[in-house]
Parts: C-alpha cells; structure tokens; sequence
C-alpha cells in the first residue's frame, strides 16, 4: 500500500497559499495532510487560515507565534483561531506504512524555538551543520522527522532519520508530499512563485534579524 502526505509549515494567517497548497494537494490525491505549526504570525488573516485547515482535515501542531498569540491576545479575539490554536498539541506521534513518525515545530523532543537549521543562504547543504544535527538527533526513536520554524527547505537522512522541513508556504512559496513507504518527497511551488529554498528577514531589509 502506499500513502501520499501532503505537507505545509509556516503559514503565518496567509490563506492564499494555503489554499494553493490544498487544491494542489487535491489534485495529487494525497491520503493526508500535515502543517508543522505557525498558523499565526506577521499577516492578519487568521480565522481564514484556521478555517481552510480545519476544512482539509489537517493534522497541526503548535509553533512559537501560536504559542505567543495565546499569550497576548484580547478578550473578544476570534473565538474559533482561539479555540483551534488552543487544542493543538506540540508534537504528533504517527506510524504510517510502518515508518514512525515525529512532526514537532523546530527541533525535539518538543521544541518550538531553535530549529534544523542545514542550509546555507544560498540554498545549498552546509555539511557541519549536518554533522552536527546527525550527531544530535542520534537515538531518536523514529524513522521520519518533520519540522518547520526555520523557513528552510530539505528532505535529508541525518544518521538513521530521514528530516523533511517543507519550508514556509509564505515565505518559501513551498508545499510537499511525501509518499510511504519509498519515502520518495516532491517540493512544489506555490502561487506560480519561484521557490526560495532558505528565506530569512534579512533578505527583506540589510541589517534585520533572523526571526521567525
């Protein structure tokens, strides 16, 4: 049997991508769909975003701007972004076509800051930042991993796990689908955008931090 999973990350209340990304998804017939935090953040329209992830079904988790946007929004805030970003866990634990599975929003065991940072800027592999992280992630206890948080895109096999970070659907103008048990993963653009493989607040303006 075989099993596509789409992938999404890094939404940041941008329903535009999201849609993309899901009608995509459609056409590719995929079994599933999983979005690695960061619903919220940067742009405004949250209850659009919520609603086209509970619409698909998607499998979510919390990331950092969640987090932060549970901490200091108002009384009379849009109850139903409220009670999604509430209900999400940090972590999802799967098994899929026998492969198991870890999807978390920057790095384990539950990590939401930090993040799998493997790229350079120009979108190429730096080989001690993987050393490093196949050195980190040694142990773990599953045979995929799936992240966000950096808005980098790689599907690399550190040590005896395979990491996917399907980057943002905003910032990267990127999506994925995994298929199982080949483990075999697509990248797509989104929005007829060129992909960029290692996006950070920098290359919007000299001299800002790399926050996501």
């Amino acid at each position: 049997m075989t099993t596509r999973i789409g992938l999404i990350s890094d939404v940041h209340a941008s329903p535009i991508p999201v849609q993309h990304a899901l009608e995509l998804f459609d056409r590719e017939n995929v079994d599933q769909i999983i979005c690695a935090g960061d619903i919220a953040g940067y742009f405004d329209s949250l209850e659009a975003t919520v609603d086209l992830l509970i619409q698909s079904n998607c499998k979510t988790i919390m990331g950092n701007h969640d987090q932060a946007y549970l901490d200091t929004c108002a009384p009379g805030d849009n109850q139903k972004s409220l009670n999604f970003l509430q209900g999400l866990p940090l972590t999802l634990e799967l098994e899929i076509e026998q492969k198991r599975i870890l999807v978390v929003h920057a790095q384990p065991p539950s990590g939401q800051h930090g993040g799998i940072k493997l790229l350079q800027q120009n979108g190429d592999i730096n080989s001690q930042f993987r050393d490093d992280w196949s050195a980190r992630l040694k142990g773990l206890d599953q045979d995929i991993l799936i992240v966000g948080h950096t808005h980098q895109i790689f599907a690399e096999q550190l040590g005896d796990i395979f990491v996917i970070n399907p980057g943002s659907s905003q910032f990267n103008h990127s999506c994925m689908i995994l298929t199982l048990p080949d483990l075999e993963v697509r990248t797509f653009s989104l929005g007829n955008r060129d992909i960029v493989k290692c996006w950070n607040f920098s290359m919007l303006r000299p001299g800002l931090t790399n926050l996501v």
